[in-house]
């Protein structure tokens, strides 16, 4: 099963896609081979800490050529203190491209058996599939970038 990294959009991958439209910004890559796993992250109940979510910019995406009702393209800025944890969520209506700005973090994903680090200059997928959680488990604040697919405006999950 190929992972969230590897799955083809028109005959390309995510990975090439994002080294085609981001020269010289890394892809983190994906759960490493032979450590996918369907259910390998079970959920936790950890709640927000020492992180804040900052929304820079959406755009209605209803009222733009695309017509997709419902949805916002939505631009966040999301600070992580050392220590800090993105509480679990999924991205099972609401895809998005993290870009790491600064520092270091690591990811618990639903579908790799093993932790996920991602560091400054990396760009990650949050497709349909993926279930996960974060933490700063370094001593230097993170800062990273998020862009989604707002559906739910009730959907507060960072």
């Amino acid at each position: 099963m190929p992972n969230r990294m590897t799955r083809p959009i028109i005959g390309l991958s995510l990975a090439a896609l994002t080294a085609i439209a981001l020269p010289g910004i890394a892809n983190a890559g994906g759960c490493p081979a032979g450590k996918e796993l369907a259910d390998a992250t079970k959920p936790v109940d950890y709640a927000a800490k020492g992180v804040t979510d900052t929304v820079l910019a959406s755009i209605d995406l209803a009222k733009e050529p695309a017509m997709i009702d419902d949805r916002k393209l939505r631009l966040r800025r999301l600070v992580i203190q050392p220590g800090g944890i993105v509480p679990w969520h999924s991205h099972a209506d609401r895809p998005a491209i993290i870009y790491i700005i600064k520092g270091e973090v690591t990811e618990y994903a639903s579908d790799c058996s093993v932790p996920l680090v991602h560091k400054a200059g990396d760009t990650t997928p949050e497709l349909h599939g993926t279930a996960h959680w974060w933490k700063n488990n370094g001593t230097e604040t993170v800062v990273l970038l998020s862009a989604d697919l707002l559906h739910d405006e009730a959907d507060h999950n960072m």
